[in-house]
């Protein structure tokens, strides 16, 4: 009987042993499997973190290639896509590859689409894709761009961004950015001061919250145009208008997307005018008599180039630059446009865009009307986009002037002059609004930027 006992405790121990061996095992084999998808899981998340590298690293390196080759959509192959390279780590040893698609800027467009898809050596199949939208902003992106001192009057409103390479008073409201590359600057009598020291932005106008100085200045060299690029861009596709042997050339746009050509005959009697950066002149910018010289249509590159005076009005329907200017190059030669009525668009969708590059001024005739509205990017390469001062008052004060777009002057920009707070010449109450659409897609030719901006960036 003592010995059946100790035999069934030594069996039940034995049994004991091997259930706890097995539940042992079990938990074992749970462990080891657990650690196995721990360490694949983990695996994979770094596989996958690389391919998301991979992916970054194709879209750097297409904006890299676009900074060198612009225009260049094929990398560099001259043939469809997609475009695949090699990921390489610091030592030279290939991880992955990635896969380039890239789709082309619509026409008059800077944006470009960069579609990268990543992935590694050990897990091609396990991929990611990031697509980023890319464009060179332009230098329209500003409502103004003055490369001088700039005084924006009590009734003048800006909607956009504005820089000045000089000091600014704003006494009006602005809704975005105001900069100025000046921390202090002299205020001269025509700013209302007595040769002042003042901070390079200030005035009774805000909100202050939107005055940024000093900021960098704004290189007018870079941003001026190569003028006889335009001419002979336009002389082999577009519409060249040589000197027209009289005043200049009258082109009144339509909404067809066309345009009449006339040539200045006669100008109004001459009257006694001063800009903001010469003395007084005895003389005229008003037509009064032209005779039908052309119709044509917008050329298929949007450049027209007119060498002699010119000047512009009418409804734009599609993309078009005009450069104003004659060569060779000469100061005392200089040419420029005259915006002698309303110039506005058919459509302000962005569908429709003008640029006015002129090598002198761009100018609003005494005669002008008593509400003006100008819709486009004007550019005054070595002069000023302004409205002279046309002596004595009288019918030269205006009552409104509307801009929609850019407006960028070399010398000191003005719509209207003002004597105390009183507008002796140009116009009373000026409104500025700036064109986003002009951003990435401006007018042909019109300056751009150098680099590439990332606009969106998203995983598909």
């Amino acid at each position: 009987m003592f010995n059946l006992f100790k035999k069934l405790q030594k069996g039940t121990s034995l049994i004991l042993v091997i259930v706890s061996i097995t539940i042992l095992t079990i938990f074992g084999i749970i462990i080891l499997q657990w650690g196995t998808m721990q360490i694949k899981t983990t695996n994979q998340a770094m596989e996958k973190e690389l391919s998301f590298q991979i992916s970054e690293a194709g879209i750097e390196y297409y904006r890299w290639h676009l900074a060198h080759a612009g225009e260049d959509y094929q990398d560099g192959t001259g043939k469809s896509g997609p475009y695949v390279h090699d990921y390489k780590d610091i030592n030279g040893n290939i991880l992955g590859q990635f896969s380039l698609e890239i789709d082309p800027p619509p026409s008059g467009s800077t944006v470009t689409t960069i579609k990268s898809t990543g992935y590694t050596n050990s897990n091609p199949n396990l991929k990611r894709k990031i697509i980023s939208r890319v464009g060179i902003p332009s230098y329209a992106e500003y409502s103004f761009l003055v490369n001088s001192n700039t005084w924006f009057g009590d009734t003048e409103n800006i909607k956009g961004k504005m820089h000045s390479n000089g000091g600014i008073r704003l006494d009006g409201t602005c809704d975005s950015i105001i900069s100025s590359a000046k921390e202090t600057y002299i205020c001269t009598p025509n700013h209302g001061c007595n040769n002042e020291t003042k901070p390079g932005i200030w005035g009774a106008g805000g909100p202050q919250t939107f005055w940024k100085f000093p900021l960098p200045a704004v290189d007018f060299n870079i941003i001026t145009v190569d003028l006889s690029k335009i001419r002979t861009s336009a002389q082999d596709q577009g519409v060249y208008l040589g000197p027209s042997g009289s005043y200049g050339y009258h082109l009144y746009f339509k909404s067809n997307g066309t345009f009449d050509v006339y040539k200045v005959t006669g100008r109004v009697s001459p009257y006694w005018y001063a800009t903001t950066y010469s003395g007084w002149t005895y003389g005229s910018v008003d037509m009064k008599t032209k005779i039908f010289f052309q119709n044509y249509s917008i050329p298929a590159n949007g450049l027209i180039f007119v060498e002699d005076t010119t000047w512009i009005n009418g409804i734009i329907e599609g993309r078009v630059t005009i450069g104003v200017g004659t060569f060779p190059e000469n100061v005392a030669t200089y040419k420029s446009a005259i915006i002698n009525g309303n110039l506005v668009y058919n459509q302000k969708d962005g569908s429709d865009s003008i640029g006015i590059i002129a090598q002198k001024d761009i100018v609003i005739p005494k005669f002008s009307p008593d509400n003006l509205e100008i819709n486009g990017a004007l550019l005054a390469q070595y002069g000023a986009t302004q409205a002279y001062y046309y002596w004595p008052g009288g019918s030269s004060v205006k009552n409104q002037i509307t801009t929609f777009g850019s407006v960028i002057s070399n010398k000191i920009w003005t719509w209207s002059w003002v004597n105390g707070n009183v507008t002796v010449s140009g116009y009373k109450n000026t409104y500025t609004t700036y064109d986003s659409n002009l951003i990435y897609a401006p007018p042909p030719y019109f300056p751009k930027k150098d680099e590439f901006e990332v606009l969106s960036w998203d995983e598909e």
